[in-house]
């Protein structure tokens, strides 16, 4: 299973929610990569609209002079047999360096809108999401995240489960303090690590 913590901020709100689930999946069985993403290197997309076009690789995939391993990442993405991500709202919206790899996954969707999959139809990859908002209140405040990440997933054959939505967390005390809801996340974790069985994250 891949944990993927999505926060610019190292031991931040949503950095404990994916250590509280990770244990908890551990528990359940599951084999774990955690992989924290402000450490990836991700140039944000140019709009060329190269990609647009077959075979739809991106020209900042190979730079040369200036560091990028978004392809990395996509490649930690495809093969998982889970995924969790955690990712704290910022504006109504994701994190400047999640939003970068969300954007360079263009190519992905423009693949499968001009060469629709034929055959057997390919695993489909369950995503599990956590977000996490300071915000007490807003009815809305979490809504067009669900809808970036449930987009994003679906371009490497993935489904987003249905969201944990956590608000009123501006510190790691604050999530901590409630001791229910820790128990919750870490219980999601073992759960979906029963699912993923023993295996192997790459």
């Amino acid at each position: 299973m891949l944990i993927l913590q999505c926060s610019p901020r190292a031991g931040g709100v949503s950095d404990t929610v994916a250590e509280i689930f990770a244990a908890g999946a551990l528990r359940g069985g599951a084999r774990i990569r955690t992989v924290p993403l402000r450490q990836y290197d991700i140039i944000p997309c140019a709009g060329c609209r190269l990609c647009m076009r077959p075979p739809h690789d991106c020209a900042l995939a190979s730079t040369g002079g200036r560091p990028d391993r978004t392809e990395e990442l996509f490649a930690l993405l495809r093969d998982a047999p889970a995924i969790f991500l955690a990712a704290p709202i910022y504006f109504y919206a994701l994190p400047a360096h999640f939003k970068a790899l969300v954007d360079r996954s263009q190519r992905f969707w423009a693949a499968r809108e001009q060469h629709p999959l034929s055959g057997p139809a390919i695993r489909n990859i369950p995503v599990i999401a956590a977000l996490t908002a300071g915000r007490k209140r807003g009815r809305r405040l979490f809504a067009g995240t669900v809808l970036t990440i449930a987009y994003f997933v679906r371009t490497f054959n993935a489904t987003l489960e249905k969201p944990l939505l956590l608000r009123g967390l501006d510190e790691p005390a604050d999530l901590l303090r409630r001791r229910t809801l820790c128990k919750s996340i870490e219980n999601l974790g073992r759960h979906w690590g029963d699912i993923s069985g023993q295996t192997a994250c790459p």
